[in-house]
């Protein structure tokens, strides 16, 4: 099998998101540019949280089954 080549182009992000660089150093520890703070803000503001939503009374019944 060939491997897969490595580019150098930077995927499309958010204006809000430009800087935006997150590693694990050789430790296993996160390390970012950017607060968690600042990320929770942001995936706040954009992304809807599916668990939170409401479930059809119907649904609920269904899934102890």
């Amino acid at each position: 099998m060939s491997k897969r080549k490595r580019t150098s182009k930077r995927p499309a992000t958010h204006e809000e998101l430009q800087g935006f660089q997150i590693q694990i150093n050789e430790f296993g520890q996160i390390e970012s540019t950017f607060g968690i703070d600042k990320i929770n803000t942001f995936l706040n503001e954009h992304v809807e949280d599916r668990k939170l939503n409401e479930k059809p009374e119907g649904d609920l019944d269904q899934e102890e089954e």
